[in-house]
């Protein structure tokens, strides 16, 4: 009995561990009811204790988290997208500044016009630089920002202004986008430009992703920003078409009949087989008769063999404002010119004679291969 009076009158029994009262037994039962009664509750009591050390250690931590918001995954997956688009963006303008420097010609489009008379028009300079060249400025800097945003102070202006700061760019490279699809629809009716077509898709991409992100208190916050923007962008590109007046390289005026090009240089044996080859397993060449490219793919071939080609024209009637890619070509999905399509692989542009030889599975002697 002392042994009992001793456990129970302990600290620990009297601040959580209070035994009911008992029916009068023997010393053994209660002792045992004592003992498993005990032993649970003080497990009760571990447990309690535990789930108050992990409150105060959760408290602690808390209190000592960085007084800034950490990035959600979402603002994360917003940043990288801007800079996988704007990295798209950077190449495609790179390409049409080559291009544009080396007076090269782009590849013919699905349709009338074609990218380089589009981007050698006047329209492609706003105050004397080459729209590309801006597009190169344009899409590098919101590539730079995608990348350097996720950190804690990019370029020493903390996260909030630079997110301020991408949202401006994207809505001024949208509502520029918006104004050349204006321009590409009114001005030059008729052309096609894939180029400004994969542009402007980037370009509104980047502002909805970038929009995205702000809440909508945020949005009416930035809104006066966004129409101010817009509203400059918009201005100056009217004031510079306005100076330059460049109605007349307008392509809708453009009337082209219909005329043909004269082969002068000469096939070679290897080239008269070729093409009784390709005329065999029915392989055909599409092209268009101002095109370039295939003129120069016929020279390849020379006068004589070229006649042997199966070429098909797109643009029999010539081409003026309205008119529509040849039902046969369009059937065929062409989207440029030159276009083979062998052995229903289709190749784009111009092709060596060799590459059209291994391809259509023509077999050649040594004295009969091109030189």
């Amino acid at each position: 009995m002392a042994s009992f009076v001793n456990i129970s009158s302990s600290p620990l029994m009297s601040r959580s561990c209070p035994l009911p009262s008992l029916p009068s037994r023997s010393v053994t039962a209660r002792t045992q009811f004592k003992k498993g009664w005990c032993r649970g509750l003080r497990v009760k009591c571990m447990s309690s204790g535990a789930n108050q050390d992990a409150e105060s250690e959760s408290e602690t931590t808390t209190s000592s988290s960085p007084p800034y918001p950490s990035l959600s995954s979402s603002s994360i997956s917003t940043y990288n997208w801007c800079a996988a688009l704007g990295g798209t963006g950077f190449l495609e303008t790179v390409y049409l500044t080559y291009l544009k420097l080396t007076d090269s010609d782009a590849f013919c489009p699905l349709g009338g016009g074609s990218c380089g008379d589009v981007l050698n028009s006047d329209y492609a300079i706003v105050f004397g630089v080459p729209l590309p060249v801006i597009g190169i400025v344009a899409y590098g800097f919101v590539a730079a920002l995608g990348l350097q945003l996720p950190r804690k102070n990019p370029f020493g202006i903390g996260e909030s202004n630079g997110r301020l700061i991408l949202l401006a760019t994207a809505t001024s490279m949208a509502t520029a986008s918006g104004y050349f699809l204006y321009i590409l629809s009114t001005k030059l009716s008729g052309a096609s430009c894939s180029y400004c077509l994969m542009s402007a898709f980037l370009s509104f991409s980047l502002f909805f992703i970038t929009l995205k992100d702000f809440g909508l208190q945020e949005i009416q916050k930035v809104l006066g920003l966004q129409l101010s923007v817009a509203f400059l962008v918009i201005a100056a590109l009217s004031t510079s078409y306005g100076t330059s007046a460049p109605a007349s390289s307008s392509l809708a005026e453009i009337n082209l009949p219909y005329f043909t090009s004269e082969i002068t240089t000469p096939s070679s044996p290897f080239a008269v087989s070729l093409a009784r080859h390709l005329h065999s397993i029915g392989a055909k060449m599409y092209g268009a008769f101002w095109c370039s490219h295939c003129l120069e793919q016929k020279q390849m071939f020379g006068k004589e063999a070229s006649d042997i080609l199966d070429y098909v024209e797109c643009f029999p009637d010539g081409y003026r404002k309205g008119t529509k890619i040849a039902k046969v070509c369009a059937d065929a999905k062409i989207e440029g010119f030159p276009t083979w399509v062998i052995n229903d692989q289709v190749l784009s542009g111009e092709q060596e004679l060799s590459e059209l030889a291994q391809l259509s599975g023509f077999k050649y002697s040594e004295s009969s291969q091109p030189t």
